[in-house]
């Protein structure tokens, strides 16, 4: 694709935005300059760093419009030299108008329910787990390994897994809590697009299985404490790999 020299486009400003769902308004204003004419086919986008400063915001929000404009149809990346303009037009409209995107749920609502609530789940799992509920970990454990081991993510066994450790909790609460999350993550188009960017790739989805398979590990010899340390760890790795990798 053409590209154009940058000093046409450098002088373009965002403004700032405010108040929750920052990356719907910073996809709202980036694609208003594409369609405007601003950004041409083969253009360079502002750096991240720029789109930060810009925006006054950190990087996840600027990484989240990003993704959605490239799922969109809008921009593509290439490795280690920046995003560039696709198309100045497509079928999609304002984030604020496509329900698949939004609903009530956004995907970083997601991530920090998960990182608040699953390490207390895994510890109450390790305290309360039956011998039926361990053999039900193991089972999909080592499913995930073959999985893992033939080169695929499946993400029905990385829900089956978590639903698992809720269970195991015998907390009817942890199981509602677990059960919308899961729904949530099956229902959010942006969700499983950046999954499928992330933990599908080779070296995160070997940690992803050695993160579920210590968590399991812990869960199966009663070390609360531990289970919760390493589904807390595993979390906040999650939020690294979706929004800051």
């Amino acid at each position: 694709m053409r590209k154009r020299e940058n000093k046409e486009v450098s002088s373009i400003q965002f403004n700032r935005v405010s108040s929750n769902k920052l990356y719907i308004q910073i996809y709202d204003q980036i694609l208003s300059q594409i369609q405007s004419g601003a950004f041409q086919i083969g253009d360079r986008l502002p750096t991240e760093r720029e789109l930060c400063a810009q925006f006054g915001v950190s990087r996840a929000p600027i990484r989240q419009a990003l993704s959605a404009l490239e799922m969109k149809g809008y921009i593509y990346s290439r490795q280690g030299e920046g995003v560039y303009v696709k198309n100045t037009s497509t079928s999609a409209e304002s984030l604020t108008e496509d329900a698949s995107f939004i609903d009530s749920i956004t995907p970083e609502d997601i991530v920090e329910a998960r990182m608040s609530i699953e390490p207390l789940i895994a510890k109450f799992a390790a305290q309360r787990a039956t011998d039926e509920d361990v053999e039900l970990l193991r089972n999909t454990i080592d499913q995930m390994e073959a999985e893992t081991r033939t080169g695929s993510y499946v993400p029905e066994t990385d829900e089956k897994l978590h639903m698992g450790i809720a269970k195991a909790s015998h907390n009817d609460v942890f199981i509602q809590f677990m059960t919308v999350i899961t729904q949530a993550m099956k229902q959010q188009e942006m969700w499983k697009f950046i999954r499928d960017r992330t933990v599908t790739r080779p070296d995160y989805r070997d940690t992803n299985f050695s993160e579920h398979k210590g968590i399991i590990h812990a869960i199966e010899n009663k070390q609360a404490d531990k289970a919760s340390k390493l589904m807390s760890e595993h979390m906040q790795h999650l939020y690294n790999r979706y929004w800051k990798d």
